[in-house]
């Protein structure tokens, strides 16, 4: 995990001595993505290329940029995010395309060996800018977003920045998303190369239920001990919920299988929901477990820092950075990667609007894939800025693509409310598919929204009824041009955002204000 910028000139050259002191900045202000290592290039006078790292696999041989040592038509490259099939690759790829062990060389070698096209190839978190002498460039960003990439078109040159805020203030205001799953060229523009949900063709009827659960067994945990690839120690947080116990009861399984003890880490209110169920799991798995509670001083000393780091004013967003925020923390003491149960609840309906509002099976299959879509400026940017605000990697292994082709095979019925229980129980399939991995008061314990499961709710909600007067908030709502504003939460939220970020437009960089 790292943080990646470049600056490439429409011009066919950069102006030197502002372009080195403009992009020097920019990657000064990623240095909390990766604190281990840093390095710069300038690729045949139109193409600056800067990294930070964060050492996970091949600790003394991923120095970036890479490649660039083939005459004019190598490729140079910058690569943030883990490339999971890199030593698949290595047996399919020439050796001498790859020239370190560093899972990102697998980026290098796709580039070196079939251009742009081979990036469809690549099994991970990703995003990348590579550079060659001859002239040539290209950005590209993994098919969900696992990884952020934004970019921002002047008239001289086009910027990219694993945040926001390592751009100039002079020019946030052109910042925009660069989108998932395509890839740009100075030549043929914005292609895409990937869709977020792949080309899936459902083959389930007449399976027998227990055939489609152990089919649904084996993609997850598969997944889960893919993820686990390092040359350091990987954590998992565990919330307490279906999700995270689910990862962590597979990754403690493949740690003792190695000998090795896995740990997990928990925040919360003191005896909040998620704490104890956290607790309760951690002692079934036997795990090596840490915690971090959660105070209403601690939250609200935070919250500047925590709005500036995840780039977004969303209330439910901040709700749930602020206890990521101290889980964060206290586990960078102790690895430097951690597995989260992101997306299973996206895969599996596990959210109870989707039964309320979608329970049609057309509606709710296209709203999974709507809300797959959208993950990567929601759960999945909180996720990625909070964790890499302590310079601490985090991987979702229920984002992996063959656990998306999967899930998105089976019939929107089997992820419809569970008959079997009195009150109906979301993902019912899920929960059956690993029967035996959890006790049954956990494996069936009810879903809660993180914010409220941990007590975060209830601490940082009440603030603004204190800070934000209700006439303050109809005007600052009502003003021309401010974005819609729900609450005083979010209002305040917004004000830090705007502090934060004077010159960027909502509307270019939060989904949620996305322009079509």
């Amino acid at each position: 995990m790292c943080g990646i910028a470049a600056i490439h000139s429409h011009h066919g050259s950069l102006d030197t001595e502002c372009a080195d002191a403009a992009a020097q900045g920019m990657l000064d202000r990623l240095a909390h993505r990766g604190p281990d290592d840093s390095g710069t290039r300038t690729v045949g006078g139109h193409t600056w290329l800067g990294h930070r790292r964060l050492s996970i696999v091949d600790l003394d041989g991923g120095h970036q940029p890479l490649g660039g040592i083939h005459g004019d038509d190598d490729w140079s490259l910058v690569c943030n995010g883990e490339i999971y099939n890199h030593k698949a690759l290595r047996e399919e790829l020439p050796t001498e395309a790859f020239g370190s062990s560093s899972d990102s060389a697998a980026a290098l070698a796709v580039l070196r060996t079939e251009g742009p096209a081979g990036l469809l190839r690549l099994r991970g978190m990703w995003a990348l800018c590579a550079a060659t002498p001859g002239g040539r460039f290209v950005a590209a960003r993994d098919a969900i977003g696992v990884k952020p990439l934004y970019w921002a078109r002047t008239d001289t040159a086009v910027h990219f920045a694993s945040e926001l805020r390592a751009f100039h203030p002079d020019v946030q205001p052109d910042a925009e998303i660069f989108p998932p799953g395509h890839w740009w060229t100075p030549e043929d523009g914005l292609r895409r190369f990937a869709e977020p949900v792949p080309e899936v063709t459902g083959a389930w009827g007449g399976v027998a239920e227990q055939v489609v659960e152990k089919a649904t067994f084996e993609a997850v945990s598969d997944s889960v001990r893919r993820h686990l690839m390092a040359d350091v120690e990987v954590g998992v947080f565990l919330s307490g919920g279906l999700d995270s116990s689910l990862v962590a009861a597979v990754a403690a399984d493949e740690y003792a299988r190695q000998g090795r003890r896995l740990k997990t880490f928990a925040v919360g209110t003191e005896d909040s929901p998620d704490l104890l169920a956290a607790r309760d799991a951690a002692a079934f798995l036997g795990t090596e477990h840490h915690e971090a509670v959660l105070d209403a001083e601690a939250a609200a000393r935070v919250l500047d820092e925590v709005v500036g780091c995840v780039e977004s004013f969303d209330a439910s967003l901040i709700r749930s950075a602020v206890p990521n925020w101290f889980l964060s923390e206290l586990a960078s003491r102790h690895v430097k990667a951690v597995l989260t149960g992101e997306g299973a609840d996206e895969l599996f309906a596990g959210y109870g609007y989707y039964h309320e509002r979608h329970a049609a099976p057309d509606e709710l299959d296209a709203e999974l894939r709507r809300t797959i879509g959208a993950l990567h400026g929601l759960n999945l940017q909180r996720c990625d800025r909070v964790t890499m605000a302590h310079g601490l990697e985090a991987r979702v292994p229920f984002l992996d693509r063959d656990v998306i082709a999967h899930a998105m095979s089976l019939p929107a019925q089997v992820k419809g409310l569970d008959n079997d229980t009195a009150d109906g129980m979301e993902k019912g399939h899920l929960r059956r598919a690993f029967a035996g991995w959890l006790p049954e008061h956990l494996l069936w314990r009810r879903k809660e929204q993180f914010g409220t499961g941990s007590g975060a709710e209830s601490v940082l909600s009440p603030l603004w009824d204190s800070r934000i007067t209700d006439e303050e908030f109809a005007t600052a709502a009502a003003e021309d041009g401010a974005p819609e504003l729900r609450s005083k939460e979010e209002l305040g939220y917004y004000r830090t955002f705007r502090a934060a970020l004077p010159g960027v437009r909502p509307e270019a960089v939060l989904t949620r204000f996305a322009t079509a």
